[in-house]
């Protein structure tokens, strides 16, 4: 099947066919560091960990740019207030913090929350600051296309002048005339309330290390224009797939593609935006208290569920959280980490020791997975085969056909090495011959039940249940007998 992916800008699934053969190339929007990661970046960092992950497998060379914001309006307001200590986790933060130092700090707080989470590092992730050249390159080839201008109150303000670009308002399929003025500065300098600023001239009061000259005057760069820099300096003017959350479509990717496009560039080939996170149906909201971060996820389960339940969702579907839903994760990972653990075990006894079995080779990718994967990053779907295959794999073992659990075993490793579960720690499974002789001990004790049961024993099935379980042991009766796994903590 044909590599398949929704187009934001065409509002259509199309066929992959990256620019040059073999290789991809993927930039999407990092953190604009002003505050703690919350739910929204971190989803959308695992879905195209996701999107990076999958091209690898499917043969491409993948060249990932993820920028960091680390100059913005909001970043300097909120070095400017006053020090509360419900803002901060770290105890490093102090009163009046340097903008540079707060937006340096919460840089940190990000790369942990998405190495915690097994979010692969980018090829590359430069910082708007690094990038100020390039920056007043690309508004020069603007003013001499005629599509940018100094502000007309001698602010030291440049703006996009957005009646300029017939093509304005595609990536969102919205008139021009429909939209309201862009907030980023004083309309009075632009021709149109809509312009957007490219260069924000420096202003009384502001920090001075937060200005850079420029021809125009000193001052520091928008939002929009630092991307459309950060992106073709690293993966020229045309390149495979930019991507982000769904709040970006507009304004800042709309300003993106226009921008960039006035200049000259082709720019992105696909525009690829991942679904919201709500609770319970509604838009998540610090005002009426229905937030939930990365940070509180990670107190009521580990880096591994977190990392399931945030990646279970079609990438572009809400993802809506409830108070169960890591509950509800939990159990999903528990049943694939308990086939994994218990054929691991088998294999490593009964088939000539665990060299080889913990990896699994790409053949064994089912190619239903595959097929699911291929069509727009059908996650849901693609789980329901991972779930699949798990069932198998615990029918095998019950049955003792071990040839078929080591067959599942390889799948649903290499299903889950591709969706990133794997690059998450999991509590370590006791292996090779300390597992085998433990199994053997569990194994006497669940025939010994067993046999109890068959006699309606009772009494003496369930001490021996409550002997395993008080040795951290969980049995699990089912159809095919009893099987068994250690307790998850």
């Amino acid at each position: 099947m044909t590599l398949r992916f929704y187009d934001t800008a065409s509002a259509e699934v199309r066929d992959f066919v990256p620019l040059e053969p073999g290789k991809a190339s993927v930039y999407y929007c990092g953190a604009t560091v002003q505050g703690m990661p919350h739910v929204g970046h971190v989803r959308s960092a695992i879905a195209f960990d996701q999107l990076t992950r999958w091209l690898e497998f499917r043969g491409h060379r993948v060249t990932v740019v993820r920028n960091v914001t680390d100059i913005d309006d909001k970043i300097l307001v909120k070095s400017a207030q006053s020090f509360e200590p419900d803002w901060f986790s770290e105890p490093s933060a102090r009163m009046d913090e340097e903008w540079w130092a707060l937006a340096y700090r919460y840089e940190q707080e990000f790369e942990k929350a998405y190495e915690t989470l097994g979010v692969q590092r980018p090829t590359y992730e430069p910082r708007a600051t690094g990038h100020i050249p390039e920056m007043h390159a690309l508004i020069q080839r603007l003013i001499d296309r005629g599509h940018a201008y100094p502000a007309l109150d001698d602010s030291g303000d440049v703006y996009f002048d957005v009646r300029s670009w017939s093509k304005y308002g595609s990536l969102t399929r919205q008139n021009i005339d429909d939209m309201q003025g862009a907030p980023d500065a004083d309309p009075r300098g632009k021709r149109d309330p809509r312009d957007f600023a490219l260069w924000k001239g420096y202003k009384e009061g502001e920090p001075a290390t937060a200005k850079w000259d420029s021809p125009w005057g000193a001052g520091r760069p928008g939002w929009h224009l630092e991307c459309s820099a950060m992106v073709t300096k690293y993966l020229g003017s045309r390149f495979d797939i930019h991507g982000g959350g769904l709040d970006l479509r507009f304004p800042h990717h709309e300003n993106e593609m226009a921008q960039s496009q006035a200049a000259g560039d082709e720019f992105a080939n696909f525009w690829m935006h991942n679904g919201m996170v709500t609770y319970e149906g509604e838009k998540m909201s610090k005002s009426i208290g229905n937030t939930v971060s990365p940070a509180e996820m990670l107190e009521l389960a580990s880096p591994r569920v977190v990392r399931y339940y945030l990646g279970q969702a079609h990438y572009r579907s809400v993802l809506d959280y409830r108070p169960t839903s890591l509950q509800e994760a939990a159990a999903a990972v528990e049943r694939i980490d308990g086939f994994i653990t218990k054929a691991a075990a088998k294999v490593a006894h009964d088939m000539g020791g665990p060299k080889g079995y913990a990896v699994a080779p790409m053949a064994h990718m089912p190619a239903a997975f595959i097929a699911a994967m291929d069509d727009d990053l059908n996650v849901p779907q693609a789980l329901g085969v991972l779930h699949e295959t798990v069932r198998a794999g615990n029918t095998a073992l019950a049955a003792g056909d071990l040839e078929a659990a080591k067959a599942a075993l390889y799948s649903v490793n290499a299903m889950t090495g591709v969706l990133g579960l794997d690059a998450v720690k999991r509590p370590e499974a006791v292996q090779g011959r300390e597992h085998a002789a433990l199994d053997v001990l569990v194994e006497a004790q669940l025939e010994a039940r067993a046999a109890a049961r068959a006699a309606k024993d009772w009494a003496a099935s369930d001490a021996i249940r409550d002997t395993l379980a008080a040795a951290g042991i969980v049995v699990e009766d089912g159809s095919d007998g009893a099987t068994w796994s250690l307790k998850r903590d």
